[in-house]
């Protein structure tokens, strides 16, 4: 039995390309437009590796969707992948944020534009949350099944959310026993005989 060919970028350039484009399209929240453009439109992830990718993504220090740009580039062309998406990801938007820094440096203090930022905020959290919705049916391949995933998930809303317990603490508190419990899943799924 032979896999199907997986699309994929077709260069180091188009994967450059790729990332500046998904940097264009998002502002205060590209998670929505990350998943759309890599699993729905270009397919060069699975929902499965999408949701796997961004959780190590966002573990890592920095920008999450500048870590999954970072996978990404190196799942196809090593490392000369990574500083590609990379560069995608920062070259155009940091020129754009530079000018509209100059551009609204005499506004900013502006009612208007103080209203205009606040409902683009409420738009990305409406983006993430659709986006969340979506990918929830990923979970059902998980190797921890969807009843443990949907208890860390509550669980960790109500110590972030609710609680406001600090990051680090929820981080050692739930990812780390979540890391545990997922990696005696996927060893106790190994020694299953396969079909």
């Amino acid at each position: 039995m032979t896999l199907p060919v997986r699309p994929g970028p077709a260069s180091v350039g188009g994967l450059f390309w790729a990332f500046t484009w998904l940097a264009l399209q998002g502002f205060g929240g590209v998670l929505a437009v990350v998943q759309r453009e890599l699993v729905d439109k270009r397919q060069w992830l699975t929902p499965e590796e999408f949701v796997e990718d961004w959780a190590v993504a966002q573990i890592m220090p920095g920008a999450n969707v500048v870590n999954l740009s970072l996978i990404v580039g190196d799942r196809y062309f090593g490392w000369r992948g990574a500083l590609a998406a990379l560069a995608g990801m920062l070259a155009f938007p940091l020129a754009v944020v530079l000018a509209l820094t100059l551009a609204l440096a005499g506004v900013a203090d502006d009612g208007m534009v103080q209203g205009a930022l606040r409902g683009m905020s409420a738009v990305s959290a409406g983006l993430i949350a659709g986006t969340g919705f979506k990918l929830v049916a990923a979970l059902r391949t998980n190797a921890m099944g969807v009843t443990a995933c949907t208890a860390l998930g509550i669980a960790t809303f109500i110590a972030i959310a609710m609680l406001r317990v600090p990051l680090i603490a929820a981080l050692l508190g739930l990812g780390l026993p979540a890391t545990f419990w997922a990696y005696f899943c996927l060893m106790e799924q190994a020694q299953e005989p396969k079909p």
